[in-house]
């Protein structure tokens, strides 16, 4: 080995080559990024992603409010909850963003139970509640001491029982309204002996009773027609506000502009309209109840449900 040779070899310069490379790594991982948050949006923008909580995902307008969601520049994942007590506590823990399941009596029944403010940000329909049986074709078939199940949550029991009521199988003895409970239920002066149980158990009770009012996101689930309801209350009746059924969110969000675009499709969606009414037999009213009532309503019953406690 030469004496003028050195021992060891000086690095080349790759300096441009080092700075080269690193910016295509940088592009590379912008354009995995950019194809990764752009999603199916047909204009190339950025999708805007929104967890909704719902009971009941299944429905198929659900996959369609997705689609139509999409086309604007919504990310929509609906999430399925199980039973109504669990879609507020995720919306309040932020588990998801909005939810869409209970009417206003519910949600203010939920508010004060639990020192939550969570807001009514939009309407969607007023189904009717409906009395079903097996055993029988109509109300007078029923007979004196018979059994009739009805939601056990506070706000669709006293729908439930102000359905008996006007029915003529029981008597509430303050003459009824949306906080009576089965305690309000003159025993004497009714026909019917009245017991409550979870909501989404009121269908599969029917082979053992003889009556069961049942919730409209468990009818067709359970084998059963609209149609087919022997009783059920009047959505028109403009003392029905507080059973609209509505978009809630947290009160930091109720003026966000996506959940309120999110809203604008639902409530205009011809396909998404079509499928709510599929799903509901044609039962349900649609509405466009502007939020600043749909909150109105809300204080109203939340002093009233405060008041009672």
């Amino acid at each position: 080995m030469s004496d003028n040779s050195p021992l060891i070899e000086a690095p080349k310069r790759r300096g441009p080559a080092i700075a080269l490379a690193v910016v295509v790594i940088a592009v590379v991982a912008a354009l995995i990024a950019f194809a990764l948050t752009r999603g199916g949006d047909s204009a190339g923008g950025d999708l805007t992603k929104v967890k909704l909580g719902t009971v009941g995902a299944s429905d198929p307008y659900w996959k369609t409010l997705q689609d139509e969601a999409e086309k604007e520049g919504i990310d929509l994942e609906v999430v399925d909850f199980a039973d109504y007590a669990q879609p507020n506590p995720a919306l309040t823990e932020g588990e998801i963003d909005i939810n869409q399941f209970q009417h206003i009596v519910y949600l203010a029944d939920y508010n004060v139970s639990n020192k939550q403010d969570l807001v009514p940000v939009g309407a969607t329909a007023i189904y009717p509640l409906g009395l079903y049986s097996q055993k029988v074709d109509s109300v007078e078939e029923l007979k004196q001491g018979d059994t009739v199940v009805v939601p056990d949550d506070d706000s669709n029991q006293a729908r439930g029982l102000l359905i008996l009521q006007s029915a003529g199988l029981i008597k509430l003895k303050d003459g009824g309204s949306i906080f009576s409970t089965l305690a309000d239920v003159d025993k004497a002066a009714s026909k019917v002996k009245v017991k409550a149980i979870k909501a989404d158990l009121t269908p599969t009770s029917l082979p053992d009773v003889d009556a069961a009012i049942v919730n409209n996101d468990f009818v067709e689930k359970a084998g059963l027609k609209f149609s087919d309801a022997i009783a059920q209350d009047d959505p028109s009746d403009p003392n029905a506000l507080p059973y609209v059924n509505i978009f809630a969110v947290r009160a930091e969000d109720k003026d966000n502009k996506t959940y309120q675009k999110l809203i604008e499709i639902y409530q205009n969606s011809k396909p998404v309209l079509d499928g709510v009414q599929e799903v509901s037999g044609n039962t349900a009213q649609l509405l466009k109840t502007p939020a600043a009532d749909l909150q109105a309503s809300l204080a109203d019953v939340e002093a009233d449900t405060a008041a009672q406690g």
